[in-house]
Parts: C-alpha cells; sequence; structure tokens
C-alpha cells in the first residue's frame, strides 16, 4: 500500500524497535540513507538498528555510524517491531528479509519498486533516496545534525554523479545546500571516496584491459569472473568508466562475486536500462540499474548481452 511523507513519518514514530536495511551492492545512496535515518530516529529516542547484507566499502568508513552497520549471519533473528528498506524493493535485502520478522516499510525513489513492502513511500521524481530521507527528517521534526547531513549529502551527490547526471533538479540542489547549511563537508567525503588502496589502482587497470566493445561501438562491458576477483579486487567505480567511452550508449559491468553469483551494473546515455535490468528481476533507474544473474561468468554474460541487444533493437 502506498503511503504520503506524512504517513510515512507517523509509521516511524509508531514504532519503538526499528531495523533499517538496504540492497546487497550497497552503493553511496544506500548506505548514506540507511545511517541518516538512523541517526534521525535515534534522536527520536528509538532503538535502531542498520543491517545490510553485503561487505561494506571501507571507504564509506567517513561516514558516521559506519561502524554500527550489521552483516546478518545465517539463520540470524534480529527483534524488531518495523522493518524499514531504504532505496531498495523488498527482494533485494538478501537474509535480512528472512532475519526479521516484522511489519514492512519501503522508502523508495526507483521507478521499478515492486511494491511488496506492507507500506511504501514512492518518490520517483526524487534524485537519490537521500533526498527523500531529508524531506522526511523535516516531517519527523527533528533537527538536522551534522551526522545527518554528512550521510545524505554522500548519498545525493553519488546517486547524482555529484551533480552531473540529468536526475539533477533544482529541488536536489535546494536539499544539497540545506545539508550544506547542517554541516556537511564535501571535501572530507569526496577526497575519503575518491582514496584508492594501491592494490585496488593496480585492480583497475587489469579490469580496463578487459573492456570489450559491441554493436559497433554502442555497447561496452567489463566481465569478471571469480577467478579473476580472487586475484585482484573489485574496483570501484569501474562503470563510470566504462560510460564515458565515445559512441558508448549502454554500459555495464558482470562481476562474478562468489560461483555462479554475477551482480551486474548497467548505465546509458540514452536507452532505457531498466528494461534490461527486469529481465532478471532487478531494477534501478532510466539510466543506470542493476541485477543479479545467478549463473557462471561465461554463461551470465551470453545472457546478459543478448539482453542488451534486444532492448537495442527495440529502440532502434
Amino acid at each position: 500500500m502506498q503511503i504520503s511523507l506524512t504517513e510515512t513519518a507517523a509509521e516511524l514514530k509508531a514504532h519503538e524497535r526499528i531495523v533499517i536495511t538496504a540492497h546487497v551492492n550497497p552503493d553511496g545512496d544506500a548506505i548514506g540513507s540507511s545511517l541518516g535515518l538512523m541517526h534521525a530516529l535515534k534522536a527520536l529516542g528509538k532503538e535502531v538498528q542498520v543491517f545490510i547484507d553485503d561487505d561494506i566499502p571501507a571507504a564509506f568508513s567517513v561516514l558516521p555510524g559506519y561502524e554500527l552497520i550489521g552483516k546478518p549471519e545465517e539463520g540470524q533473528n534480529i527483534p524488531a517491531d518495523l522493518l524499514v528498506a531504504v532505496d531498495v524493493s523488498l527482494d533485494r535485502i538478501g537474509r535480512v528479509k528472512e532475519a526479521v520478522n516484522a511489519p514492512t516499510l519501503n522508502i523508495d525513489h526507483h521507478i521499478t519498486n515492486d511494491g511488496q513492502a506492507d507500506k511504501l513511500y514512492l518518490d520517483g521524481n526524487a534524485a537519490a533516496t537521500a533526498e527523500i530521507i531529508y524531506q522526511l527528517i523535516e516531517e519527523l521534526g527533528v533537527p538536522c545534525t551534522q551526522e545527518m547531513a554528512m550521510c545524505l549529502y554522500t548519498g545525493l551527490a553519488m546517486d547524482t554523479g555529484w551533480f552531473r547526471f540529468s536526475n539533477t533538479t533544482p529541488n536536489t540542489m535546494r536539499v544539497a545546500a540545506a545539508l550544506l547549511a547542517c554541516g556537511a563537508q564535501p571535501h572530507v567525503i569526496s577526497e575519503a571516496l575518491e582514496q584508492r588502496p594501491f592494490a585496488e589502482v593496480q585492480s583497475l587497470a587489469f579490469a580496463l584491459l578487459k573492456i570489450e566493445l559491441l554493436a559497433g561501438g554502442k555497447v561496452a562491458g567489463i566481465c569478471l569472473d571469480h577467478a579473476s576477483l580472487q586475484e585482484h579486487e573489485a574496483p570501484e567505480g569501474l562503470i563510470g568508466m566504462v560510460r564515458v567511452i565515445e559512441g558508448v550508449d549502454i554500459a555495464f559491468t558482470l562481476k562474478e562475486k562468489e560461483p555462479g553469483l554475477c551482480r551486474v551494473s548497467l548505465r546509458s546515455k540514452g536507452v532505457d536500462v531498466t528494461k534490461i535490468a527486469l529481465k532478471f528481476g532487478g531494477g534501478g533507474h532510466v539510466r543506470a540499474a542493476g541485477c543479479t544473474i545467478e549463473k557462471p561468468c561465461a554463461e551470465a554474460r551470453i545472457e546478459l548481452v543478448k539482453a542488451i541487444m534486444q532492448v537495442l533493437e527495440e529502440t532502434a
């Protein structure tokens, strides 16, 4: 059931023990929104935990509360009165779904949200879920602190490509300005997130050598199998480097994180990549989407490329 922002705030106020989660393979918006909301609810005196079923990149340790993010264990039971999923549909929260037996509240900006939560607040016009969380904090009547601002600014900046992407709106910039006024430090955030261990930079060079061009240069992608990822770290931001290649409309990365389980990121300059992601149970935005393919790397690549080509033909 879809609800309003006011009703979302009321739902949060009505519960005391709250677990917040986001999608596997979390990005800056997922992490920043989760932590920003956590700080706001703690300010209301709520008992709040953040659990995400994946490893959280160390670069995000710049965010207040990073060290409080838990990863659910197999068979773990996490007590709560309410499960809040941000920046995601419930089908992409991994083990958290089984670990928390509680009513579900979903806060999202992805137009592909499946609406399976008990209650859903969806704003497809928001550039990032962090933009929604800032508005929700205002609705809750909680003063925005520097802790909240650091987390939410990170989510907002990263989901807009540091305010370069087409999803950046006047409201996005107004929220960013408000977060700066609350104490967000863009230079601290950007410097922390831009830093890379030497080994990861080497891994990036290795990965870039694997770029392949398809469809006459309209498609570019990188596939890294499990063996490659065991030898080299999975570099962050790889998809952005594929996307900028001249003439490329659709960019993809496929990483076999576990044997037979591949994580896919998709970006485009024109084509609606949600049409590709949805074929594999994923979702996202017109210009940025993702999915998981539960097949070995070589097989997953064949299916992904086939889906990309189909969508290209449909939009030609």
